[in-house]
């Protein structure tokens, strides 16, 4: 067997892992830069979209720190854009975007961060917030603070959350490949394998122009993980608030 053909970690005896999502209507996405919403979220949030969730993006910054910058354009105006189109390739019905500066989330109050959250769950009213694990995913304190927020509010307004997570196998490959600082989770700290259609999330991901590329470490990431996705709660819900989302069916 060719090391990119491995299989994932298995599931720990004591852990049964569902492949069904929550059934959300009014899902809202805490994330720290345009095109987390794609990078990590994307399959995700289109699968709730395509079963006729609401969702919405926060985003906290423009980007414009990014370091790639594969058309030249002027980021903090560009990645906005970018951001929008892939929301709509995705089928969310909203985003939000702040003006906080990018690589300094970390810096900012998090109960300021905490209230940007709670100021729009007043507006839309959601029933779980998603967001990047707490590791960061990549190790980026943006992600960590925007994830932070997320927490913190929502432990305020008593909503669950759900956080997109990476196996420790190909966390570990793509750490080993890209030198990156990818974190993974261990097969016990894992609640969701989801199967999941990428093809809105590759859309989306060719409409962040400016940072993605044919060689970009999503490409490889998606080969790796294959068509599931792993998710772990950081809030979950209770017992009675919990129902399985059911994809419509597709046409014979």
């Amino acid at each position: 067997m060719k090391p990119d053909q491995l299989p994932g970690p298995a599931a720990s005896p004591s852990r049964v892992l569902s492949p069904l999502l929550p059934a959300w209507r009014r899902p809202l996405a805490v994330v720290a830069h345009p095109d987390d919403e794609t990078f990590g979220l994307g399959a995700i949030i289109s699968q709730m979209a395509a079963a006729g969730a609401s969702v919405r993006i926060l985003c906290y910054t423009h980007g414009e720190a990014s370091t790639i910058n594969e058309n030249n354009a002027d980021l903090l105006r560009q990645r906005g854009h970018e951001l929008r189109q892939a929301g709509t390739a995705l089928g969310v019905v909203g985003v939000t975007l702040l003006g906080y500066r990018d690589g300094h989330l970390a810096a900012q109050p998090p109960g300021e961060l905490a209230d940007r959250v709670t100021a729009l769950a007043a507006q839309h009213h959601p029933d779980g917030l998603l967001a990047f694990d707490d590791t960061g995913i990549t190790g980026h304190p943006d992600h960590q603070a925007a994830t932070a927020a997320a927490v913190q509010a929502a432990t305020v307004l008593a909503l669950p959350v759900l956080a997109w997570a990476l196996p420790a196998g190909p966390a570990g490959r793509l750490r080993a490949e890209t030198g990156l600082s990818f974190a993974g989770q261990p097969p016990g700290n894992l609640d969701f394998a989801v199967p999941v259609d990428r093809a809105r999330q590759r859309k989306a991901a060719w409409l962040h122009a400016s940072q993605i590329s044919p060689g970009a470490v999503l490409w490889r990431r998606l080969e790796l993980q294959g068509d599931t996705e792993h998710l772990r709660w950081l809030l979950p819900p209770s017992d009675a608030a919990y129902a399985p989302l059911q994809l419509p069916r597709r046409p014979t």
